[in-house]
């Protein structure tokens, strides 16, 4: 029986784009959205887990996460696609495997894009409200907030890294001047290293502390996703993992530790369960003003806003690599001639995400308790799965072909890393009706991480399928790059494999 031959539409080779270290940085710390974290995660973290040494979780995790590097970077020096932990797994575990991995991503990244959109039409209702008296439902701010970062998610990545860096450097200069402002200004106890200890730490719900503090990483796996678009992907992708890694642990712990520091550490757990999410922006009236807290609130909101275009651009790439493969429908691996850009995934992604909004605002549900708590947690705990599977992807691959690579990249990495990560992912999963603030035998609590579940299993079953019936299609899974049809100069990337 002849092989069926997949053709190649001329519109998935467009131009090169030059973004570089700096871009992808942007891109990956956006998504983890430096105000959110500062203003909301690290508050709700204290108020939930009762560790005065939540910041210490992340410095821990820094270092988990820089182990783990030391093999994903080295793999991302010979597999550059799209589709970043699909193709690492398919060609480190099998086809099948990848595609199951890539459905899993697929559930995880909506997830979080999308539940991000619950606080920000919550966070931008409350705000208009507020500060200039207009009362709009909070699904009308998240529709006109999906329609711009459609424009945006359609055009070129490097109109999408230019608006990623203003909004970046906006909302981060807000978190230093508001750390400052504590350590020079401390609460009662002044500034003390209690934070930062062993003994503070595992004295509160320890589990959750890294299961909260891994939250605030999310994205920092996703700069291989852009390696068709960079200048020099082998040298620009491990820079930019190595570099998005240290800058948030630091600047997270830093900023969680200043904001224990302006509680006071005795009183900062009692102050985060009064004031939730408000503590960062009272904290910071004491002593900046209340014109602070007026600004600060218009940041958060662009806060959310960058870490929802990040994530859609994730989305979008991830599609583009399962269309361009068949795998999904071959529609989605096109590519924009003129912007380069992969935008009928774009405009997928754009019309799931409205689709959901408008039935979570049909059912009249809570969009911070559960559009945002819901679909956030779910999110990241498929993204800690993902990247310990990618461990052990890192370790198949390599045993085949050690392709110059050292010991440490090859087998010690990913091992450390990926033991380290899989009793993060299971803390998490033991810990996630503290995480979704649901009962442990409620139907949320365990129904969620079965979404994941089902999605990692069907993707197999369908690799199988695809194996079985359209083998020209399996023999092209994870390999996308490969065949010309890349997001770059339309010009073959070397062999890989």
């Amino acid at each position: 029986m002849a092989v069926e031959q997949l053709t190649t539409p001329s519109t998935h080779s467009p131009p090169r784009q030059g973004i570089g270290v700096s871009h992808i940085v942007f891109f990956v710390i956006a998504a983890s959205a430096p105000l959110t974290v500062a203003a909301g995660g690290n508050p709700q973290a204290f108020a939930v887990t009762g560790a005065v040494g939540y910041p210490l979780a992340f410095l821990v995790l820094t270092a988990v996460l820089i182990v783990f590097s030391g093999g994903y970077a080295a793999m991302s020096r010979h597999v550059t696609n799209a589709g970043a932990f699909y193709s690492y797994v398919a060609q480190g575990l099998g086809r099948s495997l990848g595609v199951g991995t890539s459905f899993v991503a697929l559930v995880s990244y909506n997830a979080m894009q999308i539940g991000i959109y619950g606080l920000f039409g919550f966070t931008a209702a409350d705000l208009f409200k507020s500060q200039f008296g207009l009362e709009l439902p909070w699904w009308a701010y998240v529709l006109a907030c999906i329609a711009a970062v459609g424009v945006l998610g359609y055009r070129r990545i490097d109109l999408n890294a230019k608006v990623l860096a203003v909004l970046l450097v906006i909302e981060t200069a807000a978190v230093v001047v508001f750390d400052a402002a504590q350590f020079l200004n401390p609460g009662p106890q002044g500034v003390s290293a209690t934070p930062l200890s062993w003994h503070a730490l595992t004295t509160g719900a320890v589990g959750a502390a890294f299961c909260f503090a891994m939250a605030g990483f999310m994205g920092f796996e996703s700069g291989a996703i852009y390696g068709e678009e960079c200048r020099n992907p082998r040298r620009t992708i491990p820079r930019a993992t190595y570099a998005a890694v240290i800058l948030m642990g630091v600047f997270y712990a830093v900023s969680a530790w200043a904001l224990a520091v302006g509680a006071g550490p005795g009183h900062v757990v009692g102050a985060a369960q009064e004031h939730g999410p408000g503590l960062f922006f009272a904290l910071g009236e004491q002593r900046l003003g209340s014109a602070f807290g007026d600004i600060a609130n218009i940041f958060f909101l662009t806060s959310l806003l960058a870490a929802i275009l990040s994530f859609h651009n994730a989305v979008a790439r991830y599609s583009f690599a399962l269309g361009r493969e068949h795998v999904l429908p071959v529609a989605l691996g096109a590519v924009h001639p003129r912007h380069s850009s992969p935008h009928l995934s774009s405009l997928a992604q754009t019309g799931l995400a409205g689709l959901t909004v408008v039935v979570f605002a049909v059912a009249g549900l809570d969009p911070l308790a559960t559009l945002f708590t819901w679909l956030t947690n779910l999110g990241a705990l498929g993204v800690i799965f993902l990247l310990t599977v990618v461990s052990a992807a890192v370790i198949g691959f390599f045993a085949r072909n050690k392709r110059g690579e050292g010991l440490w990249s090859r087998v010690l990495a990913p091992v450390l890393g990926g033991i380290a990560l899989g009793a993060v992912f299971l803390t998490a999963l033991i810990n996630f009706d503290v995480l979704l603030g649901t009962a442990k035998d409620s139907a949320v609590t365990w129904s969620l991480p079965c979404v994941l579940l089902a999605a990692g299993t069907a993707g197999v079953v369908f690799g199988c399928f695809l194996k079985s019936r359209r083998p020209h299609v399996y023999t092209g899974i994870g390999h996308g790059a490969e065949g010309g049809t890349q997001l770059s100069d339309g010009v073959t990337a070397e062999a890989q494999v």
